[in-house]
């Protein structure tokens, strides 16, 4: 029977400027005002960067009212409401936005076309903190759309003024799928003059893409709470090339390797090199001989920090590796 004998590692892949930077502002949180931070929703999509964080003395809460009063928050990189914006001032916390600066983008995006009487369609995934976040900053004129059916389904009330905006972390595919739906029933709809998706989740599906035919078989690094790590994986499928997503190198199982020579590796926007390392560690004790790079983007992207927690306000932390 045939073994691994390679393992293809897409690039890019893991952390992406976003990410890091708001994993730096707990760190940096931390080192500066003491345990415990408080973080409402996962910092980032991740198992192991949470847990990381929790034993270094973040707590990670939904609802404001489990934050004591004169406590530090953290808003995760998906974003916030203006709902919980105003709670969170309202109840006197000392804030640090870690939203990721591509989802502010959208945002205040959002905030500029309402003043001039826009309605939006959102393409996003119902229930994702960042889709929550972004409809959020509208009390109303805001409409979700989740796929193609969605779309001949919605009713703005005037179709005069009608922008679109898209969830960072989708399926570039599925996006321009829908977003041309919407064209196609709102001639007049206007688009982002660069498409929201970020440059990281397109990156990591172009390296998914050109990995993908290379190999028989794909192995996402993500959690499942993970929007652009599940897309990667789904990408993969579409592709052909048989794929999981694992949140760690415990979950690879043995059989998925049986008759398969070359396996592809790539990890989601919010999942550490560490685990991508594991799982090297892990398919080569499984008979792997060789690991190779593929040739890809080198991301060069840094996203500044916030006031308050610049290198000179505060001891720089142990990162995440």
């Amino acid at each position: 029977m045939s073994r691994v004998q390679e393992v293809i590692l897409a690039e890019p892949r893991g952390f992406c400027a976003g990410v890091d930077r708001a994993i730096e502002i707990v760190e940096r949180a931390i080192a500066k005002f003491g345990a415990p931070i408080y973080v409402r929703h996962e910092i980032v999509h991740n198992t192991f960067v949470v847990n990381e964080l929790k034993a270094k003395g973040a707590v990670f809460i939904e609802d404001l009212a489990e934050v004591p009063p004169g406590a530090t928050l953290v808003f995760s990189a998906h974003g916030v409401s203006k709902a919980v914006q105003a709670e969170a001032r309202e109840r006197g916390f000392e804030i640090f936005d870690a939203t990721c600066p591509l989802v502010t983008k959208v945002h205040v995006e959002v905030a500029k076309l309402a003043k001039e009487g826009y309605e939006f369609i959102m393409i996003g995934h119902k229930g994702h903190p960042e889709v929550e976040g972004t409809m959020g900053q509208l009390s109303s004129g805001i409409h979700l759309v989740e796929d193609v059916e969605d779309v001949a389904r919605v009713a703005p009330s005037q179709t005069e003024k009608l922008a679109v905006v898209t969830q960072t972390t989708l399926s570039v595919d599925d996006a321009a799928e829908i977003s041309a739906a919407v064209r196609a029933r709102f001639p007049k709809v206007r688009e982002p003059k660069q498409q929201d998706i970020c440059y990281a989740t397109q990156n990591r599906q172009d390296a998914v893409k050109v990995l993908s035919p290379q190999v028989d078989l794909v192995i996402v690094v993500g959690s499942p709470t993970s929007s652009n790590s599940n897309r990667l994986r789904e990408l993969a499928q579409r592709l052909g090339t048989e794929s999981y997503m694992v949140d760690s190198a415990a979950e690879l199982k043995p059989e998925w390797f049986e008759g398969k020579t070359r396996v592809g590796l790539t990890a989601g926007a919010s999942a550490p090199e560490v685990l991508v390392g594991e799982v090297i560690d892990r398919i080569k004790a499984l008979g792997a001989v060789s690991v190779r790079k593929m040739d890809g983007i080198q991301e060069t992207l840094k996203f500044p920090l916030p006031k308050g927690l610049k290198l000179e306000d505060v001891p720089a932390p142990g990162h995440i590796s």
